[in-house]
C-alpha cells in the first residue's frame, strides 16, 4: 500500500502579485522552492490564511532572492497581494517508508525569506503565538 503524506510546505508567506491575466500556476522565489524542496511544475496546493480559499496547482520557479509569491491565472480571483497563504505538497510514500517520514517545513518572515533554524511544527492546542 502507498499512502499520500504531507512533503513540504512553505508557512505563512505573504502574496506580492496576483496576475490574471496569466494562464495559472505559483511564481515563488527560487530560494524558497529549494528550502522547501519543491521542483517547478511540481502541483501545489494554495492555503489562503487571509481569505479561508483553497485551490491546487503548480510551481513556477521565480527570481531568486525576490521574496516573488505570484499567484497567476483564475487563482488571482482568490489571492491578492497581501494575503498570507501556505504552500504545500504532498507524496505517495512506500508503507516501509512512512515510520520515518518527516516533512519539510520553511517558515518564512514577512518579506518571504526562510527564517533559519525554525523547522518544526507545533500541532493544535500546544502552539503559543509569539
Amino acid at each position: 500500500m502507498r499512502r499520500i503524506l504531507f512533503k513540504s510546505k512553505i508557512h505563512r508567506a505573504t502574496v506580492t502579485q496576483a496576475d490574471l491575466d496569466y494562464e495559472g500556476s505559483v511564481t515563488i522565489d527560487k530560494d524558497l522552492l529549494k528550502a522547501a524542496d519543491i521542483l517547478p511544475f511540481e502541483k501545489v496546493a494554495v492555503w489562503n490564511v487571509t481569505r479561508g480559499t483553497r485551490l491546487e496547482t503548480y510551481a513556477l520557479e521565480g527570481e531568486s532572492g525576490s521574496g516573488v509569491i505570484c499567484i497567476n491565472g483564475a487563482a488571482a480571483h482568490l489571492n491578492q497581494p497581501g494575503d498570507l497563504v501556505i504552500l504545500a505538497t504532498f507524496a505517495e510514500v512506500e508503507e516501509a517508508e512512512v515510520a520515518h517520514w518527516k516533512p519539510t517545513v520553511v517558515f518564512v518572515d514577512g518579506k518571504n525569506r526562510a527564517v533559519p533554524g525554525v523547522t518544526e511544527e507545533i500541532p493544535g492546542p500546544a502552539r503559543r503565538i509569539a
